[in-house]
């Protein structure tokens, strides 16, 4: 599935100064969802860097982007911080809206913490070389 092209904040929206206050002022509905991807990426790489980034949570692993996360109105969404990152997957993300770049996740649904793990540790390997 792919999903539709459209603008994730404005140019009037000010960026959080940090992951807590991100999560803190996204819409009511994604903040479990979104401390859960948090908590998930922090645990699978520890040693990543966190901070706000394109107005969003991102991290750098190793001195390159590893992913980024932000909520909607009814999903949260994860950035592979590359065009081509997700190919490799499309079979196992085929259950999710996606785009190049981007993996939906409906609120509605238990994260699949098992999936994103797998592939915050795939995008570790690629910045390690």
């Amino acid at each position: 599935m792919v999903l539709n092209k459209k603008s994730i904040w404005s140019a009037k929206t000010p960026a959080a100064q940090n992951v807590a206050a991100f999560i803190k002022a996204s819409p009511q509905q994604t903040q479990t969802k979104l401390q859960q991807l948090r908590q998930i990426v922090r645990t699978t790489a520890p040693k990543a860097e966190e901070k706000i980034s394109y107005k969003m949570p991102v991290y750098k692993y190793n001195g390159k982007w590893l992913v980024g996360f932000a909520g909607f109105q009814n999903h949260v969404s994860l950035f592979g911080m590359s065009g081509t990152f997700f190919e490799n997957f499309k079979q196992e993300l085929k259950a999710y809206q996606t785009s190049k770049g981007t993996i939906q996740f409906p609120l509605a649904k238990p994260l699949p913490v098992a999936l994103i793990k797998k592939l915050i540790k795939a995008r570790m390997k690629l910045n390690a070389k």
